[in-house]
């Protein structure tokens, strides 16, 4: 039936009040008869003890309280069903089988929402919210689909001489209009379904006019995931602040790379990052008159790389990032970052990008796709340096359900480096995604336009409560080779675009804008 908490002004003292949330038992129906009859002393009052019983022996689960100093002060009364045997058209006795709850199914799909009352001495605490947090709680755990219920509106009767039920609905939807259920409904994050007719004919304030309104969980898994092999919820990135060191030959190189990669595996990560350019060291070897030259020599090792980067992956069971690389193809070189997973598969993103620098020195030309990648640990995406700084490439990718979005960098100066990491920041906040930035530290002397390195390697997140206040999961100390391990909660994404203070990717008006990649076609 749905009496809102705040349908009475009233207020009391709260100083010695002691609320306990719990199920409901059968000795509780004293106190809640006493709400009911108080709440719906024009709709018949209470349930009768025998209703009551039925509904804590077929689901007692569903039935929740808060007891005030041993005295229930407010409840709910749920049941589960098959939803699709009653469809949106149905009555509040056909569906409860009048309060005896005789269509509850615990194979059902749905957490229905019989009834919810508060004391109205109670009604300025915010127990209803309480409630109806707990039913989200148990509809999460049950792993049900949603929580539907039909609610009454009992502030239309002061409005149906002007307006239709879909009108006034409309308008409560808007905060034109203030209805006691409905408007305490929308503000729990449950949107209307439909108007349903003679849903309590009873119900004179509503009209017999009734809303039926569902929330999602956002968690329902239709197949509950197997035990090997299920979508991960929490994931575990190592990124590397690489020291930028003199080496003499390939193996040098890998061997450590190989202690880095060893030493993530060994906590479990399921990837790690490095930086852009991390083999840079090689360049030593080469005619540094010529820089350009001696980058396309550095881009003959990069197949053996990636290759002894893949063997790594799967050896040691962790998804490798191993920054970026030149590519070059004979006659254009590219800066090219790529994705050895460990199942043995490779993928490529090329920085689309290019700066200035990196083209007045090497050559350097930007790729033509930007590319979104299925891993064991999620969807994720590389934007390499310069690329992060174009906000529009992280809405594409975060179209395309990106989750955590890894950025290998080279910045020489702190303010290089600050645009790169606040540029980070931001993407993480507007496409609600976790975001990872890596880069070099130390010195190459000799090595042309690539001799010094600034670097503080960080994860950032969205800003919102269930994340940390400033939107920095963790940092390394600058300067300093090191590594950084993190866990990220991926479930904690879902809740923020379905229930956050603020929703980015619900909110964007898409009939305003949008972003569009432009294919190949000359466009």
């Amino acid at each position: 039936m749905h009496a809102s908490e705040d349908e009475s002004p009233e207020r009391v003292d709260t100083d010695e009040h002691r609320l306990r949330l719990r199920n409901l038992r059968l000795s509780d129906y004293p106190d809640v008869k006493h709400i009911m009859d108080r709440v719906y002393a024009n709709l018949g009052g209470a349930w009768t003890r025998k209703q009551f019983a039925a509904q804590i022996n077929r689901f007692p689960e569903g039935q929740i309280c808060i007891e005030d100093n041993g005295r229930v002060a407010a409840a709910v009364i749920s049941m589960i069903v098959d939803y699709d045997r009653f469809g949106d058209k149905h009555t509040y006795e056909e569906i409860t089988g009048n309060g005896f709850l005789t269509n509850h199914d615990p194979n059902g799909d749905v957490l229905y929402g019989v009834d919810v009352f508060v004391d109205p001495d109670y009604r300025a605490m915010r127990l209803g919210r309480r409630l109806y947090d707990a039913r989200k709680e148990l509809c999460r755990s049950l792993n049900l689909r949603a929580i539907i219920a039909g609610g009454r509106i009992p502030g239309y009767k002061e409005h149906a001489d002007e307006l239709s039920p879909v009108e006034y609905i409309e308008l409560v939807k808007r905060r034109e209009i203030h209805d006691p259920i409905l408007s305490f409904q929308l503000a729990n994050d449950f949107h209307v379904r439909r108007v349903i007719t003679g849903y309590m004919p009873e119900d004179a304030a509503s009209k017999a006019y009734a809303t039926l309104v569902q929330w999602d969980n956002i968690f329902y898994e239709a197949d509950r995931s197997p035990l090997v092999g299920g979508r991960k919820t929490s994931v575990r990135v190592g990124t590397v602040q690489w020291q930028m060191r003199r080496v003499k030959t390939f193996d040098d190189l890998m061997t450590n790379v190989e202690f880095f990669v060893d030493a993530m595996a060994g906590y479990n990560s399921d990837f790690i990052l490095f930086p852009e350019f991390f083999n840079a060291p090689l360049l030593a070897q080469f005619n540094q008159d010529d820089p350009a030259e001696a980058m396309r020599r550095l881009a003959q090792y990069t197949e053996e790389i990636v290759e002894a980067m893949s063997r790594l992956a799967v050896t040691y069971n962790i998804n490798i990032i191993p920054g970026s690389m030149p590519v070059y193809d004979g006659t254009v070189l590219y800066n090219v970052a790529y994705i050895c997973r460990r199942d043995g598969t490779t993928d490529s993103q090329f920085k689309l990008h290019i700066t200035p620098d990196e083209r007045f020195y090497w050559g350097v030309q930007g790729g033509d796709s930007l590319r979104i990648f299925d891993t064991d640990a999620g969807r994720i995406g590389i934007l390499v340096c310069y690329d992060v700084e174009f906000p529009e490439l992280g809405r594409l990718l975060a179209d395309q359900g990106m989750q955590i979005l890894f950025v290998p960098f080279w910045t020489d100066t702190k303010n290089a480096y600050l645009r790169v990491r606040r540029c980070a920041q931001a993407r993480a906040i507007e496409n609600e995604c976790y975001v990872a930035i890596t880069g070099s530290v130390g010195n190459l002397p000799k090595v042309e336009n690539i001799e010094i390195q600034y670097s503080q390697t960080a994860v950032f997140s969205p800003a919102d409560f269930a994340f940390p206040h400033d939107g920095i999961v963790a940092e390394s100390t600058p300067n300093t080779e090191m590594t950084l391990i993190t866990d990220l909660d991926m479930d904690q994404l879902m809740q923020l675009r379905e229930e956050g203070s603020v929703r980015n990717t619900r909110d964007r008006r898409l009939d305003l804008y949008r972003v569009e990649w432009l294919e190949q076609s000359g466009e």
